[in-house]
């Protein structure tokens, strides 16, 4: 019962394409419920066994390395207030089940180098920087590079938009 519960509590809106921005999507139960209760749900979906689809800010919530889920979102609403003000760096609601979607950098897709795959800035709970970027790639994903929060991301705009 805890899993179908949820697939309910991680449910974004079906219609969410003209989305720029992560907090354009923060309608799931998970973003709106008292933070226990979206917790406590989160922990009794995990002991069923396997994987939980989850956002970053709330696998962090519930390690104890992150204090508040609104701490995640201003997290993510400042990566947007970045990105969004750059060219080329386009915002992809629609991640895997849970997840708050991510960032690519189009100019680093086809042009000279020819990839495939675009730079993308993703939110993590991997490291307490919270930014991981995977760089333009055409085979097989390339390990992340760990990002030293907004300020490591802001230093090293410069180097990622570099690929094109």
């Amino acid at each position: 019962m805890p899993e179908l519960e949820w697939s309910q509590a991680i449910e974004l809106p079906r219609v969410f394409a003209g989305a720029t921005k992560p907090s354009d999507i923060r309608r799931a139960w998970i973003h709106r419920a008292p933070e226990e209760h979206v917790l406590a749900l989160y922990r009794a979906a995990c002991r069923t066994g396997g994987p939980v689809p989850a956002p970053w800010w709330l696998r962090a919530l519930a390690t104890g390395e992150l204090p508040g889920r609104e701490n995640g979102f201003r997290v993510e609403d400042r990566i947007a207030q970045l990105l969004g003000r750059r060219p080329g760096w386009e915002y992809v609601p629609w991640a895997v089940d849970g997840e708050s979607g991510y960032w690519e950098f189009m100019p680093s897709e086809g042009g000279k180098t020819g990839h495939r795959i675009p730079t993308t800035v993703l939110t993590t709970d991997r490291h307490p920087g919270w930014i991981d970027v995977l760089p333009a790639h055409s085979q097989g994903t390339p390990d992340p590079i760990p990002v030293a929060g907004l300020a490591g991301l802001r230093s090293r705009l410069g180097e990622f938009e570099a690929v094109r």
